[in-house]
Order: C-alpha cells, then sequence, then structure tokens
C-alpha cells in the first residue's frame, strides 16, 4: 500500500489532469442530457469505466517492489483482454448518425472527449507494461509483442463493435467467442471488413503510441 500511495504521489500531477479530463466529460454528458433530455449517451461512462481497468492493473503492478514472471504473465493476460475497451471508445463516434442537428457541436465534443480519454489511458498503461515487461524480456522482444498487442487490439476492438462481444465473453459465452474468431480466421476472404479494420487500426495505434514515446523520449 505504502509503494502505491508513492506511486501515486509521483504521477500526482499526471492523475490530476486525467481526473479533470474525466470531470470534463462528464459535465458535457450531462449538459447533453439536460439539453436534449435524452439519456442515449450514457454508455460512454461505462465504456470508460472499462477504459481504466487496465490502467489500473498496470499501477497497481508498479507498485509492487517485485513482480514475479508468473504473477505478470496472469495480470498481463487478464490486462490484454480489457485493453481494447481504452481506444474502443473511438469507435463511438459511429453513434453521430443518431444525433440531431440540434447542438450537434456538442455530441461530438462530448464523444471525442470520452475518446481521448480512453487513448490517454490506453497510452499510459502500455507504457507501465512495457516497463514491466522489460524486466523478463528482450527488448527485440518486446518490440515484436507491441506490435502483435496493437492488432490484437484493432481486432478486439472489431469483435465488440461490430459482432458486439466483450471482454466478459471469454467467460460468459467463450464458444461463441471462438467459434466467431476461428470464422474469421479460416475464411479471411469472407471477412474482409475485419481485417481491414484490425490493421488500420493496429497501425494507428501503433504509430501514435510511437510518436507518443518519441516526444515523452525528448521531454518536449
Amino acid at each position: 500500500m505504502t509503494n502505491l500511495k508513492t506511486l501515486i504521489s509521483s504521477r500526482f500531477q499526471l492523475l490530476t489532469y486525467i481526473a479533470l479530463s474525466m470531470m470534463l466529460s462528464g459535465f458535457l454528458l450531462l449538459l447533453r442530457i439536460k439539453l436534449n433530455q435524452s439519456f442515449y449517451y450514457l454508455f460512454l461512462v461505462w465504456n470508460l469505466f472499462l477504459a481504466f481497468i487496465p490502467f489500473c492493473i498496470t499501477l497497481y503492478l508498479r507498485s509492487k517492489t517485485q513482480v514475479t514472471k508468473t504473477k505478470l504473465f496472469i495480470y498481463f493476460t487478464i490486462w490484454l483482454l480489457f485493453l481494447p475497451n481504452a481506444p474502443y471508445i473511438i469507435t463511438d463516434l459511429l453513434h453521430f448518425k443518431r444525433s440531431t442537428s440540434h447542438f450537434l457541436w456538442l455530441d461530438i465534443l462530448m464523444v471525442i472527449s470520452f475518446a481521448i480519454n480512453g487513448l490517454v489511458l490506453f497510452y499510459l498503461t502500455l507504457l507501465d507494461m512495457e516497463s514491466l515487461l522489460k524486466k523478463f524480456m528482450h527488448t527485440k522482444t518486446i518490440k515484436i509483442l507491441l506490435i502483435a498487442i496493437f492488432f490484437l487490439t484493432g481486432f478486439g476492438i472489431y469483435l465488440g463493435r461490430f459482432l458486439r462481444f466483450n471482454s466478459w465473453d471469454i467467460l460468459q459465452h467463450p464458444e461463441m467467442l471462438i467459434e466467431s474468431i476461428f470464422e474469421i480466421l479460416i475464411t479471411p476472404t469472407q471477412h474482409l471488413e475485419a481485417w481491414a479494420f484490425t490493421f488500420c487500426f493496429g497501425a494507428f495505434l501503433s504509430l501514435t503510441y510511437h510518436v507518443i514515446k518519441s516526444i515523452k523520449q525528448t521531454n518536449l
């Protein structure tokens, strides 16, 4: 607990800005509910909560003075299952088609605010996980693993957005989830959108992550 408090204290400014950004997202949502008399976008709160889970996992692991390889593997598996929830909020932009022209600007600002928070949590937890993996893995191996993570995340977002699966389905409906994944893998020509979506999102997440990492390293 002491180590966790120390870690939070060292990241106080960062965590404060994240909290303020989330509060702004919540305020925009409440304003939207008040002005449009609609609770339609309330699901964004749940999506942001799910995006926070992988960040909490790596924050917890970073607070530990010693993390065994077995423990890291277990947490890494859980972390990876929830990771797509963070950048998933980008796809909530698709809900604009159900928005009216009245206060459309508010819908745009609100959803983008939630999406940015999701992306920030995604990049922060990925930076933490990369740091944790360096204790047990070679740099080249981590680079290969990161590439896999980006595209697996893209694929996970596709499963959530278009096939309506979520992280809990690995326990609740494993047969349906495995069957859907297997079908996409063995009949790629019949699921071109899935592959295109996975590639585009994976490339986007990879490039933006390395841009942010480069900025962080140059202390700009």
